[in-house]
């Protein structure tokens, strides 16, 4: 559902008691932590109960299981995710009572307002850019609040109201929510051809962030390893907008040389226009990851904050939420999930598993995400995927679109050129733990992939190979 972003945008302290429909979402649920953090009444709703849902009721906001139209009972101003259908009964209600109705980029701009904003935008690694420059800011003294697109285990959570001037966002584009903000520092770590269900064309997403640059005030951050995101970087110089460019070759000013990946870590030497400066070491592994500490890094330096203290931060970062995350090792085999659901970010995280596997076998489960998303990329999809050595795919998790006859997971099988015995057609969500426990042995590094609910198997094969191991 679209909502309309109003000519203006009130101050969070002036919406009154707030409703979130759709409170379970990691963006939603930042913007309800951190208006229940400055006082403001929140509630909110979600189709299913959470892990998250029970973290907000531990911290004092209200959540209800289920969409009634009785929830939105007293507020004055409802916020409502965009995977919400306009049937859905609180939707009704709110416009039947003519309560203001803001999309999560309204309600983001509007705890946005009068602090000094760093949006973090681009096609992927939005969410562990955003929490690694907050926890450098954090290490060099900043009390920044942020907003991010997942829980990060170092953080505490995926929002804070902090006292200091400084407010770090996860700009998302899918809908084009980063253009109502007006930051003061943004980062673009890419612009690659995606949400082309929301924008039609490459040309009009590319667009999207040439946009995005009127709404910069001070400095913009670019990654030049990226096509995408250099060619952007030549536009922001010639409107006059300060550029900092961001990569591992000499056309950037601040630079990555030297990079080791050493199993679940990575390592590098920075150069500041031409001078070196020091050495960065991550706790993740992949060269995506070291790009996303650079540019991190730059626009930390840019805020004004030591290169020492800002690269000791980037050394706690110990990554968010389903990304690259470890979820546990049992009977020999290690189980980490990826919110991947891109064929850039595929290749990003398989290159990055692979140095993980210590000879192993890298065995990836993969849930495509939305027909529209799979139509244009399934075949680049089963491309990338046949980088490890199983794959299973399963049929694809629509979110908020209806079902497409056309469109179904063979056409990423159909691209996997692995041999027919190392690729499966994926079971039911419920049933791909018994089938991933019938296919690993000890060693193997297996991998779930997808923006869905396919994040539920790892727990689940985990405790079955602890009940009853493997087969060598």
């Amino acid at each position: 559902m679209r909502i309309e972003v109003p000519t203006v945008v009130e101050p969070a302290e002036k919406l009154g008691r707030v409703h979130f429909i759709g409170v379970g979402g990691a963006g939603l649920s930042a913007i309800a932590r951190i208006m229940a953090q400055r006082g403001i009444t929140v509630t909110g709703s979600d189709a299913r109960d959470s892990e998250l849902l029970g973290a907000l009721r531990a911290e004092g906001i209200q959540c209800f299981v289920g969409h009634k139209a009785s929830h939105v009972d007293g507020a004055e101003t409802v916020i409502a995710s965009t995977a919400v259908r306009e049937d859905n009964p609180e939707i009704v209600q709110t416009r039947r009572l003519g309560l203001r109705l803001y999309p999560r980029s309204a309600g983001l701009q509007s705890l946005m307002l009068g602090r000094r904003v760093l949006a973090v935008a681009g096609t992927h690694g939005k969410t562990t850019t955003t929490s690694m420059l907050t926890m450098a800011l954090r290490r060099a003294g900043a009390d920044p609040s942020y907003a991010i697109g997942a829980e990060v285990a170092g953080l505490g959570g995926n929002a804070h109201d902090g006292a200091g001037e400084i407010f770090v966002a996860e700009a998302d584009e899918s809908d084009g929510a980063f253009l109502i903000y007006e930051p003061n520092g943004a980062v673009v770590l890419n612009v690659d051809a995606d949400h082309l269900d929301n924008y039609g064309t490459l040309e009009a997403y590319q667009d999207a962030f040439v946009t995005f640059l009127d709404r910069i005030g001070d400095y913009l951050v670019v990654c030049v390893d990226d096509p995408g995101a250099a060619r952007l970087g030549d536009l922001a110089d010639a409107r006059g907008l300060r550029t900092v460019r961001v990569g591992t070759t000499a056309a950037a000013d601040v630079q990555a040389t030297g990079l080791r990946n050493a199993g679940a870590s990575t390592s590098f030497e920075v150069t500041v226009s031409g001078a070196a400066v020091g050495t960065v070491a991550l706790q993740v592994p992949g060269t995506h990851y070291a790009l996303d500490a650079l540019a991190a890094l730059a626009a930390g330096l840019q805020e004004g904050y030591a290169f020492g203290d800002l690269a000791a931060g980037l050394a706690e970062h110990a990554g968010a939420r389903r990304r690259m995350e470890l979820v546990g090792e049992a009977a020999g085999v290690r189980v980490y999930d990826s919110y991947a659901h891109h064929p850039t970010e595929i290749r990003g995280d398989l290159q990055a598993a692979r140095t993980l596997t210590a000879g192993g076998r890298l065995v990836v489960c993969y849930q495509p995400h939305l027909a529209s998303r799979t139509r244009v990329f399934g075949a680049e999809m089963g491309h990338e995927l046949s980088a490890a050595d199983v794959v299973v795919v399963t049929e694809i998790y629509l979110a908020r679109e209806d079902p497409d006859p056309a469109v179904t997971s063979a056409l990423v099988l159909d691209a996997v050129t692995l041999g027919p015995e190392r690729v499966h057609v994926g079971a039911a969500v419920s049933g791909l733990p018994e089938q991933l426990a019938a296919i690993v042995r000890p060693g193997d590094l297996v991998l779930t992939l997808g923006a869905g609910d396919v994040t539920t198997v790892a727990p689940l094969l985990l405790a079955l190979l602890r009940r009853g191991g493997v087969t060598p």
